[in-house]
């Protein structure tokens, strides 16, 4: 097998499979990043497109004679672009329902594992507005968190994770289909819960 930089040479002479080999060598990592914010109004397939115009762009500025392995400089340049386009989103929107939420779920999966902690990077706020935004923050998740079953807590921790269907219904002990079924309950309740904060 080709290593990554052997990939991005043939790729820069015009081996178009050599690029199509690289890009799908990175996809899952894209994947795991984009899953792992949460837009309201915006579907995981755009922040997915996000993150792979980031890996592009790792692709097309990476120095193969750098110190920096391109699975490091892959997952800077996904996340930065990601967190970009959210950026842009929130400028347009000019809401602060319709702020960048990052779920992620801390420790190891166990029956009591609902830790799912929402993040929001908030430059250029008083004091004051910062604690009425941890605020705003903490009720958002509290909805969330209510507005699901102790399954569906576990299930979207899981997949936060970057965890296959596969992988999660192992975890869980339960069908890829339970898994599926709990994954499409907790898109309507999130994008009920959305309008409702519209």
């Amino acid at each position: 097998m080709l290593t990554d930089n052997e990939l991005i040479k043939k790729a820069r002479s015009g081996d178009n499979l050599a690029l199509d080999a690289l890009m799908a060598r990175y996809k899952k990592l894209a994947s795991r990043i984009a899953r792992s914010y949460f837009l309201i109004g915006a579907e995981y397939d755009d922040l997915l497109q996000e993150a792979m115009i980031g890996l592009y762009k790792a692709y097309t500025n990476y120095d193969p004679s750098s110190s920096t392995s391109f699975s490091t400089f892959a997952h800077m340049c996904i996340t930065r672009n990601v967190q970009s386009a959210i950026k842009l989103a929130n400028r347009k929107k000019n809401s602060f329902l319709n702020q960048s939420l990052t779920l992620t779920s801390q420790g190891k999966v166990t029956d009591d594992d609902q830790d799912i902690t929402l993040v929001l990077a908030s430059p250029n706020l008083s004091p004051d507005e910062k604690l009425i935004h941890n605020e705003n923050l903490n009720d958002i998740k509290s909805k969330i968190i209510s507005s699901l079953s102790k399954f569906e807590q576990k299930v979207l921790s899981l997949y936060l994770k970057g965890y296959s269907y596969k992988d999660i219904s192992c975890f869980l002990n339960v069908t890829s289909k339970s898994i599926d079924n709990a994954l499409t309950r907790i898109r309507k309740k999130l994008s009920f819960l959305n309008n409702c904060l519209k």
